[in-house]
């Protein structure tokens, strides 16, 4: 196969799919739309799994990159004449590049049947060891073609996007694919469920603080401090995700985490990471602290320990949970709000009409005030 020193693999897609490898954060909601971001949010504030509301949308985004490769493979196909053959000499060369984007090295990785994490584990964070891998990456599925043949025949057939972009397809063409598949769609699952946990940790909170009455500040110019709240910020050391101030020193401390109850370390790191006091414009304040889960598990200690240290833990995965977050801010430090007293039967309602109000955008820092 003859190629310019330059060539990618992100040249062989297009600028929709490019933008989609990269989609994170802010570039998220523009990709989604804040309309379905709301929708989001009010499902998780009314009890459901955020999982299940934003799988539709994982898959979305690996049906539409799966086409991606598959056109990557056609073009490349059509292009070059050996490039299936050495398509894992040349998405090595793509990893040993000098300057690489991230677009690049996953697709260069999932050509190799390799994520993030397979890269570091398998082949230890060291690009010494690529041709190795290399080498019995092909003898291994090679050896998975030639029995298919034996056993139940040859695999040939052409593939089109137009009239003048063709590609000869055998068996080693669909293995390459669909191990090249196989682990974008385990990467894009991972990525997903990190942006998504990350961007609606800020959204859940942020629009739960501000339906019960709290307004949102800058952290370093709050003005008063009276029912007011900030969130953490990216990249700055963290002491919990969201900071609430209520009145004559009291406030709340929350952090909140997608977690299930097979992860009970990290709730019980949770549920000690907060100091109880802190000093503001040269005030003291107790802080209570209230962790927000998605559940725990019937046998867990987690509740009690919160109990012992004065905090409380609250699972998402129980129907109208801000009516409880409402109550804890009560008996906590004395705020009152509708919701605390508020029939079960009128809280969707209640909760529909007042996402509808919440500054989303300015939570995340796209498009708000």
């Amino acid at each position: 196969m003859s190629r310019k020193k330059e060539d990618k693999f992100v040249d062989l897609i297009s600028e929709d799919a490019f933008k989609l490898l990269a989609a994170s954060g802010p570039k998220l909601v523009e990709k989604i739309g804040i309309d379905i971001i709301r929708g989001v949010v009010l499902d998780v504030l009314t009890g459901r799994n955020l999982r299940d509301s934003t799988e539709r949308l994982t898959r979305k985004r690996i049906a539409m990159l799966n086409l991606s490769l598959l056109e990557i493979f056609i073009k490349g196909a059509s292009k070059y004449p050996n490039f299936i053959e050495e398509l894992p000499l040349f998405a090595s060369k793509r990893l040993c590049a000098k300057s690489i984007c991230k677009e690049e090295r996953w697709i260069a990785q999932w050509m190799l049947g390799l994520t993030d994490k397979a890269f570091q584990n398998v082949l230890r964070d060291d690009r010494m060891n690529i041709a190795q891998y290399v080498e019995e990456y092909k003898r291994t599925c090679q050896e998975v073609v030639d029995k298919f043949k034996e056993t139940r025949g040859d695999l040939v057939g052409t593939l089109s996007i137009d009239s003048n972009t063709k590609a000869e397809i055998n068996l080693l063409f669909i293995t390459y694919l669909l191990n090249t598949i196989g682990s974008e769609t385990l990467t894009i699952r991972g990525s997903e469920k990190s942006a998504y946990g990350k961007l609606f940790e800020k959204l859940i909170l942020g629009s739960l603080l501000s339906i019960l009455g709290f307004k949102f500040v800058d952290r370093e110019n709050p003005g008063g401090l009276k029912k007011v709240f900030w969130l953490a910020q990216q990249g700055e050391r963290r002491e919990s995700d969201a900071t609430l101030l209520y009145a004559a020193g009291k406030g709340v401390r929350f952090d909140i985490g997608f977690i299930g109850r097979g992860n009970p370390e990290i709730s019980l790191d949770k549920v000690t990471r907060f100091e109880r006091e802190i000093e503001l414009q040269e005030q003291k304040w107790y802080l209570a602290t209230i962790i927000i889960v998605d559940r725990i598990g019937k046998k867990s200690r987690i509740e009690a320990l919160a109990n012992r240290i004065g905090g409380t833990i609250i699972q998402m995965s129980m129907s109208y949970w801000p009516k409880q977050v409402a109550i804890e801010l009560s008996n906590t430090i004395g705020y009152s709000h509708e919701l605390a007293r508020m029939p079960d039967d009128e809280i969707d309602d209640y909760l529909k009409e007042a996402v509808r109000k919440v500054p989303l955008e300015a939570f995340i820092g796209f498009g708000g005030d």
